[in-house]
């Protein structure tokens, strides 16, 4: 699989519902952190995800996996990085590194997604040409820049 030289970051902080009863960040919100960079990821490459299910396509995650590393607490932030890995089959994945503001590694999420052809319930044999259709910036993607 081939992987974006230019992977792209958001930053959040962590909030009092992203807490559990020992003070740190849930299972759940390392899970929503990757989800928040991903979706603020297509959005940065232009893609409408209305637009994207209008036309019967939608992503789905195939495959989670977390790997917690360092403890994530109130009073950090934490950058989440977004870099898409494409291979020639039906998935790709998405790889995540969450950092702490003092740059320690917290936690890896890894997804391997793919895209539904939503009237046949199936997924369609080519994902990266589905999302470079539809983004006007597909390097944000980990895919070839637009000629022109």
């Amino acid at each position: 699989m081939t992987e974006t030289s230019v992977p792209f970051r958001v930053r959040i902080a962590i909030r009092v519902s992203d807490l559990d009863a020992q003070l740190h960040v849930t299972g759940a919100a390392y899970q929503q952190f990757a989800d928040h960079a991903r979706f603020a990821c297509v959005g940065a490459a232009g893609v409408s995800v209305q637009e994207l299910v209008g036309a019967g396509f939608g992503p789905v995650n195939l495959e989670l996996n977390v790997r917690y590393l360092r403890e994530l607490r109130i009073d950090d932030t934490v950058e989440v990085d977004c870099r898409w890995e494409w291979g020639q089959g039906k998935t790709y994945r998405v790889e995540h590194t969450l950092t702490r503001g003092d740059g320690e590694v917290a936690a890896t999420v890894s997804y391997v997604a793919g895209m539904l052809d939503l009237r046949s319930r199936k997924l369609v044999e080519d994902p990266a040409g589905v999302w470079a259709k539809y983004a006007s910036d597909p390097t944000l993607l980990g895919l070839p820049a637009r000629p022109g």
